[in-house]
């Protein structure tokens, strides 16, 4: 997805390793199981997988990007599984994964469909009674002057519950922290 060239900065910056460490994944994983083998979908310049990889057992993350596929590949080696894919049209089977993994990725998907489809996509390949859970930043004037020039298509907190209830997941929790961000988790059904 297009970004800006302070946006690539950032998110390649050892300060946005240290965020993400330190805060953004804790916060978003606090109290979230994942399972044994995870799947990140939209890892970009990696901050968040480094970050997840030192929380799962097993992980493989699908990146669209290929320049970013391949970056990810050589940097983490056997680490983590790093695969170049669509997270809309995701190259794997059903049922694979005991936890599925977002962060700070969804506002990059081009459209609401194609976020439905990234939702879609997550439950797929989820084991029964997997947990997807995530984060991104809700829409303000700060974010959306950070992704000036950039695909922008912020997630409304406030609609995340019924678009993914509508792709099957249940027990969905969502908490927002007004003008920076939120964290959401749910669950696929057992049956």
């Amino acid at each position: 997805m297009p970004m800006n060239r302070y946006h690539r900065w950032l998110c390649r910056s050892d300060m946005w390793a240290r965020a993400v460490a330190r805060d953004l994944i804790p916060w978003a994983l606090d109290g979230v199981d994942l399972g044994t083998d995870v799947l990140e979908i939209g890892p970009g310049y990696g901050a968040t997988t480094v970050a997840l990889a030192a929380r799962v057992p097993r992980l493989t993350a699908v990146e669209i990007d290929v320049d970013l596929a391949r970056g990810l590949r050589a940097r983490l080696g056997d680490q983590v599984r790093v695969l170049e894919g669509d997270g809309a049209a995701i190259p794997l089977p059903d049922n694979s994964f005991t936890g599925v993994g977002s962060f700070t990725m969804l506002h990059h998907v081009p459209s609401v469909a194609l976020q439905d489809r990234v939702f879609a996509e997550a439950f797929r390949v989820l084991r029964p009674g997997g947990t997807f859970a995530g984060m991104d930043g809700v829409p303000s004037l700060g974010f959306r002057l950070i992704h000036l020039n950039d695909t922008y298509v912020p997630v409304n907190p406030d609609t995340l519950a019924p678009r993914l209830r509508a792709v099957g997941f249940r027990d969905i929790w969502l908490t927002a922290v007004p003008g920076r961000s939120f964290r959401f988790r749910a669950r696929k059904p057992l049956s």
